[in-house]
């Protein structure tokens, strides 16, 4: 699917929002990585992305459960 342009502005929008992931942190009891992403509806990959990109932002924390990383906030 190609990227969507918003007509007023020319920018791209954003398929998959930051505020989706926050809100799937808020809302999931274990908000582990695989979770997000299916929440969100997005790869694990781009999930664990967009989370590690909030971590150090510090809009989440990330804490490691022996490998299984667990999002929170």
């Amino acid at each position: 699917m190609a990227p969507q342009r918003d007509e007023e502005s020319g920018e791209f929008t954003d398929q998959y929002p930051r505020q989706k992931f926050i809100e799937a942190v808020e809302e999931l009891e274990i908000a582990t990585t695989p979770k997000v992403a299916e929440y969100v509806g997005c790869s694990y990959d781009l999930a664990y992305r967009r989370l590690h990109e909030f971590d150090e932002e510090g809009a989440v924390t990330k804490t490691d459960a022996g490998g299984v990383f667990i999002w929170s906030q």
